[in-house]
């Protein structure tokens, strides 16, 4: 009796002052101002990051798919994965046809070819065929909580679960849900929906019909990679495929280069830290068209091998469509 008494006494201190965002821990004081800042009220703030269900529980699965060497098997395996997909471009043009209304909407409103749009899809989740099997705040909570500030990866991945928390709870205050019930599906990493947008990029988020978005309905996912690339990459002319190289051979290619150099990037000279690459485009003006959409593509995730893998998706997706 005295235990549960003590208990229902704790839990009364822990709920009972919502006027302030006094944490113990600085980074949930940092979410909760940056949220009551953009709108949302600290009594709902604290009741999200008192939550025994948000912030008490950790995706350990996630954070050790998160390390180096688990990324490194990721990329090293991206190749083999658009190998493989290459057989499911049916699917795609099957996709496109099903919902060529939309895809027609999304390249004529964004600009956005439909072949990209479904490409990014099938790398996505296989247009919409796996189901994320995480949640996305306990997944950045995880980042929050595990990282520490000792080197340049700890530190960006502490501020990519502290960024993604905060759009997490603003996202599920508009929406009216309680901290208990929003609940994203999402991948290890914290992507959400079928086309995997990291909550971040819920501004880039639009509806085909409804007000309300929903990133698991394939509506919405199709216009909403309209929307992200048209906005944030400037993708707002669709590529002459009469104007691309010979996507098979060119992919071909690109790998063998990358096998072969460190550092290698399709696009890219050197990073925003001033990190030197190996371009594999550099000196190729025949690529030089090519080279901007890979760019473009590379706004949405920033892997050559991902992109490249896209660009020969859509391009494989394009011929089957037009095939007399």
């Amino acid at each position: 009796m005295i235990k549960l008494l003590l208990l229902i006494s704790l839990s009364v201190l822990a709920f009972a002052k919502y006027d302030n965002c006094k944490f113990r821990t600085p980074h949930y004081e940092d979410i909760c101002k940056a949220v009551v800042k953009d709108g949302v009220s600290i009594k709902y703030a604290n009741q999200f990051l008192t939550s025994y269900f948000k912030t008490k529980k950790f995706d350990e699965i996630s954070w050790k798919y998160l390390q180096p060497n688990k990324l490194k098997t990721h990329q090293e395996n991206e190749k083999k994965a658009n190998n493989v997909l290459v057989k499911s471009v049916p699917k795609m043009v099957e996709n496109i046809k099903k919902y060529k209304d939309v895809y027609d909407y999304a390249e004529l409103e964004y600009g956005v070819n439909k072949e990209i749009i479904a490409a990014i899809l099938l790398k996505e989740t296989k247009l919409g065929e796996i189901k994320p099997t995480h949640d996305a705040f306990i997944v950045f909570n995880t980042m929050l909580t595990r990282a520490k500030p000792n080197s340049t990866r700890e530190k960006w991945l502490i501020n990519l679960g502290k960024t993604n928390m905060i759009s997490i709870i603003k996202h599920c205050y508009a929406k009216d849900v309680t901290p208990e019930q929003c609940n994203l599906p999402s991948s290890y990493a914290g992507a959400v929906g079928i086309p995997q947008f990291m909550p971040n990029s819920f501004i880039y988020a639009e509806s085909y019909i409804d007000k309300v978005v929903d990133l698991t309905k394939m509506e919405d996912a199709i216009v909403s990679v309209a929307t992200f690339l048209n906005k944030k990459a400037g993708y707002n002319k669709p590529l002459d495929w009469n104007e691309l190289p010979y996507l098979p051979g060119v992919e071909s290619q690109w790998y063998e280069y990358e096998f072969k150099n460190k550092d290698a990037s399709f696009v890219y000279e050197t990073s925003k830290s001033g990190k030197i690459y190996q371009c594999f485009t550099k000196g190729k003006p025949e690529l030089a068209y090519m080279k901007e959409y890979v760019k473009k593509i590379m706004r949405y995730n920033n892997s050559s091998n991902y992109a490249v893998g896209v660009m020969r998706l859509a391009y494989d997706a394009h011929l089957l469509l037009h095939q007399k």
